[in-house]
């Protein structure tokens, strides 16, 4: 056979192509299959995944410079905060969480000065809080962190606490925080974010403005901003109009209601109240819905 198509070269120009087209029609397929074998494409997650804890946004434009003390970015693998060494607690806790969180890690209860802060900061200790008739109370929550010992100890650094009433932490914001892993353990995933702001609250000794010796303040507010998606990813570009936004902000007072949806309002009401910018993330157009409505869903 390659001795005919070697004869008729010469006189069938047209065979001469086609043995020519054949051949770099072979080449390209296999060139494509070698592509194929070390160059698969990637395939999006199906299940819950450990996101960014500040994919929505930095509220206050916190940086990591001792030149900004009362707006210092902490970023951990846990969580995210801006921290106000003047104020010895944060300003605002960003977190994630996912069933891509959950473990079965104990809660650690090691409270602990955070070592992570810059050389010469007054490291608030466990031992600060003694005395005053408020909780360290959590931001970023022990139970949304049991994946690790680590991940769970993270939450007991002293940077993540504010001085809190009693019945406000054990109560309604321990039931907030039920009702949002209630939503994860659903099938959703939501974004946290968490702080205070005033000066003065009543705990069960009383009212204070600071304890510590004034190295640490006591808020006069406490807020939360909780954003529920269903479990998937690309998350920033999914959040609606139509999404549901849930934020709180109760007194810092031991006489507060254990309901916490009492305590709804509009994340448009906790930017003015606290000066930040939260949702930041999120298209103008997106941000002005979400942030203007309160949210009327269940509460269990």
């Amino acid at each position: 056979m390659r001795l005919l198509l070697v004869a008729l070269l010469p006189i069938c120009p047209f065979v001469k192509y086609f043995v020519a087209r054949c051949g770099s029609l072979a080449l390209l397929a296999l060139l494509a299959v070698s592509c194929a074998k070390t160059d698969p494409t990637p395939t999006a997650p199906t299940g819950p995944t450990r996101d960014d804890n500040l994919a929505l946004g930095n509220p206050s434009g916190a940086v990591a410079s001792t030149s900004s003390p009362t707006n210092y970015l902490l970023v951990k693998d846990q969580y995210t905060l801006s921290y106000n060494r003047d104020q010895g607690k944060p300003n605002w806790v960003s977190w994630h969480l996912s069933r891509a969180w959950e473990g079965s890690a104990a809660r650690q209860d090691d409270f602990r000065a955070d070592a992570s802060l810059p050389s010469g900061w007054y490291e608030v200790k466990s031992s600060d809080y003694s005395g005053y008739g408020f909780d360290r109370g959590h931001h970023c929550p022990s139970a949304d962190r049991n994946g690790s010992v680590a991940d769970n100890s993270a939450t007991f650094l002293m940077s993540n606490m504010m001085p809190q009433a009693p019945n406000n932490n054990q109560q309604t914001w321990a039931n907030l925080e039920e009702y949002t892993r209630s939503l994860v353990d659903a099938g959703q995933e939501v974004y946290v974010i968490c702080g205070s702001y005033g000066k003065g609250g009543t705990g069960s000794m009383g009212y204070q403005t600071t304890i510590a010796g004034g190295k640490v303040t006591v808020p006069a507010r406490c807020w939360k901003v909780v954003v529920v998606l269903p479990t998937g990813s690309n998350d920033v570009n999914r959040i609606t109009a139509n999404t549901r936004v849930i934020a709180v902000n109760t007194p810092n007072d031991n006489a507060v209601s254990s309901s916490w949806g009492n305590y709804r309002t509009s994340v448009d009401a906790i930017e003015a109240a606290s000066g930040l910018d939260l949702l930041s993330a999120l298209p103008l157009s997106v941000q002005n819905m979400v942030e203007a409505k309160t949210d009327t869903g269940p509460t269990n």
